[in-house]
């Protein structure tokens, strides 16, 4: 007999509450081995032959397929995880009113009694012949109700794996345990049915997934929903696709009728940009494979505390700090004594390195009191000489900025671009004498 971690597989002894890796209650009994008993050889393919791209089905859902690769996979598993209220069930109702021909989907709730899901259903005008609802926390249960209908099913939903428990384990649903062993048998089900499966996962207070690790490493993919609850847009990733290119990304807008797909959301934050406003510029962001515009805005004020401010939304303040000193350094401006409030607006959030360069001026802009020219796009990376760097997809860049008439480039590479169009800059003194320019216009 031994003991294992389930979090990081370190074995011990003897039971203990906190493992090496710093994970608590983690640490569980495990059986002896059994003995290796003969088996007929595994079958050997070489690298010729032909090959069989997986089948998919598309939902009415453009976006979801979009950050899926193309659709759902019969017998492929998908964890979505996402922050309480930002729009898992809400999604996945939308999803569950595609044509699926004479397939049913089943959808299987432990969080919602069957009512209250119906009464959701009904805002968002899902109406399909073909949705089964039901409302369970026990793994067998669901499993006699998944094989029973097993011939006709084509899409299975739980909601949330974390509320399921089996009657074969002691432990509490939610635990690590119970997490990894449901989540398996549930697998193992879909993968011999090729019956597509969609699990939903909670996050912890930091945005990870909560339960064991292996969860997300025994399914095809896993998609993260996130967004800020006070803001419209959502944003759907792809963190692991087996089937398709991961760091895609789908775009919502929520509204009370449910959740509006927004196919071109680079327009929308390039028409509520303002004229002569100091501290603003648009930055050709990439989520994924997809170029989006975003709007970088920038705030400095007088501080009257000891310890000035620095506020920052959606993007990271450490990065923040360290452009703060690169500008003290090489241009000789001092925001010892100023609140600096940075924001990505619309609720984004980026983290790319690109946005260095726009950052850089929209303070510049707002400490100085020199407005940006509106519908201007700036990208590049700082380093900590001052110098400019260029970044990767920089024509995916511009031809989105071209694309949206967008009027100029602030860059360190023009790459695609003609002279005209755009500013090069290589340093960040020279982006320092350009914005004083302006100035004199």
């Amino acid at each position: 007999m031994g003991f294992r971690c389930q979090e990081c597989g370190a074995t011990f002894t003897k039971w203990a509450g906190k493992c090496s890796c710093g994970a608590w209650n983690s640490i569980e009994e495990e059986g002896n081995l059994k003995e290796i008993t003969s088996k007929p050889a595994l079958k050997l393919e070489g690298l010729e032959g032909e090959i069989s791209l997986p089948e998919r089905f598309k939902t009415k859902v453009g976006e979801f397929d979009r950050t899926l690769g193309g659709g759902l996979v019969p017998g492929g598993v998908t964890l979505l995880a996402g922050d309480p209220g930002v729009g898992k069930s809400t999604l996945l109702l939308q999803i569950c009113n595609s044509d699926f021909e004479d397939k049913k989907v089943l959808y299987i709730s432990g969080e919602e009694s069957v009512s209250q899901i119906k009464m959701r259903a009904k805002r968002l005008n899902v109406n399909s012949q073909n949705l089964f609802l039901c409302s369970s926390n026990n793994l067998e249960e669901i499993l006699s109700t998944a094989y029973e209908n097993s011939g006709k099913l084509r899409l299975l939903i739980i909601d949330s794996i974390q509320t399921i428990a089996s009657e074969n384990m002691e432990s509490a649903s939610g635990t690590v345990g119970q997490i990894r062993y449901c989540a398996q048998k549930l697998i193992d089900f879909a993968k011999k049915n090729s019956i597509a499966l969609i699990i939903v996962g909670h996050v912890t207070k930091d945005g990870a997934i909560a339960g064991p690790k292996i969860l997300e490493h025994s399914v095809d993919t896993v998609l993260h929903f996130e967004g800020e609850r006070n803001y419209a847009f959502r944003l759907l990733r792809s963190i692991k696709n087996r089937f398709g290119a991961t760091d895609e990304v789908g775009v919502f807008e929520i509204l009370e009728e449910g959740l509006k797909e927004v196919t071109n959301p680079s327009m929308i934050f390039l028409s509520q940009q303002q004229k002569n406003i100091t501290g603003s510029i648009m930055f050709p962001s990439l989520e994924g494979t997809r170029p989006l515009l975003v709007e970088i805005q920038a705030l400095v004020s007088q501080s009257f505390m000891q310890m000035p401010r620095r506020s920052v939304l959606g993007w990271d303040s450490a990065r923040l700090a360290m452009i703060c000193a690169v500008l003290e350094k090489h241009c000789k401006v001092s925001f010892a004594n100023k609140d600096i409030y940075l924001n990505i607006v619309g609720g984004l959030k980026v983290n790319e390195t690109a946005a260095d360069l726009p950052i850089a001026l929209g303070l510049l802009s707002c400490f100085l009191d020199i407005p940006l020219p509106i519908h201007w796009v700036a990208f590049g990376e700082i380093g900590l000489s001052g110098e400019i760097r260029s970044v990767q997809q920089v024509q995916r860049r511009i031809l989105e900025a071209k694309n949206l008439a967008c009027k100029g480039i602030v860059t360190a590479d023009f790459k695609g671009a003609k002279k005209s169009d755009a500013v090069i800059i290589k340093s960040i003194k020279e982006a320092l004498y350009w914005l004083k320019s302006l100035k004199s216009q």
